[in-house]
Formats: structure tokens, sequence, C-alpha cells
């Protein structure tokens, strides 16, 4: 048996473990940084001078000092110090200096970047699936069956996504 969890690695408790409350606390503050996360900022190399208590970043690519060895790990401080947790493919956090959310896509985070089907605003679709290029019109200086049928195809093509009504 692991000593520690597969995807964050919180330390598990062992059968006649002396000191267990070390190991609990240590799950208990991994387990507090992931639950709902929020982070100051994202991409920071360099920790804060006077992080506070419950603050977390996401660290930059090429970390520094004490997150030195943690590229792109939510990095929490607490009371023992830091505790880091290596990102997952899929991780979505709130970025309060971004307004946005950051989402972890196995490689790199993404800031602002929203993956979905289709979007819906009180249960009505508004924007869905790109839709074919709409050609140019061509033809003459006054109203024209293609501009018409330009105008046509733009109108088809918000109607589509929802963003005007039928």
């Amino acid at each position: 048996m692991s000593d520690a969890t597969a995807r964050f690695a919180l330390p598990l408790l062992a059968a006649g473990q002396a000191q267990k409350e070390l190991f609990h606390n240590e799950a208990l503050a991994r387990a507090d940084l992931l639950l709902q996360p929020t982070v100051e900022a994202v991409a920071l190399n360099d920790p804060p001078p006077a992080p506070i208590v419950g603050q977390c970043w996401i660290v930059g690519a090429a970390p520094s000092g004490a997150w030195a060895g943690q590229p792109q790990a939510l990095a929490g401080w607490t009371e023992g110090g830091w505790r880091f947790v290596a990102p997952r493919d899929g991780m979505a956090i709130w970025s309060v200096a971004d307004r946005l959310l950051a989402c972890f896509d196995g490689t790199a985070w993404r800031i602002g970047d929203i993956a979905a089907g289709r979007l819906t605003v009180a249960g009505v679709q508004v924007v869905g699936r790109q839709q074919s290029a709409i050609p140019d019109p061509a033809g003459g200086t006054v109203a024209d069956s293609a501009a018409r049928d330009a105008i046509s195809a733009v109108l088809a093509a918000l109607r589509s996504h929802g963003l005007i009504a039928d």
C-alpha cells in the first residue's frame, strides 16, 4: 500500500504509526488548498515577501527561492510554511488578480480559456459551434441580390447561435 493518495499525494496513515496527527494535519492542509481553490495570482516565479496564512498562488515556469523545483504547482502558505500541490489535467482555479478561471491543460495553465460545446443563458443557447464562412458580397454599387444574400446569411448565423431570436 502507498503512503500517499494517487492524485494529490495526501499523506495516508499507517497502522501503528507514531504521531499520526502530523500526517493527518498535513493532509488537511493540502486538502484546504484544493477545496474550491482560489489563487492571488498565476505564474509568479518569486514567492511573495509577506504571505498571509491561507493565501495561494500558481507558481510560474521558472520558480526561485522557496518555490524552486515547483514549476506550475499550487503554492499555499500555511502556519507550517509553504505547501505545494502538483497540478492535474483539468484542474480549474479562480485567479483573483485576473478575475478569471485558470485551467491546467496537462501542460500549462490557461487563463480565461473556456472550453464548451455551447453557451446557454437562462436555459437558452446563445452561442454554439462555429458555422461555415459567409462569402463576401460581390456586385454593383446598389443594393442587389448578393448583398441581400450576405445579410440573410449573417442573420441566419446569428439566429443559429442564439444571439438573436428567430
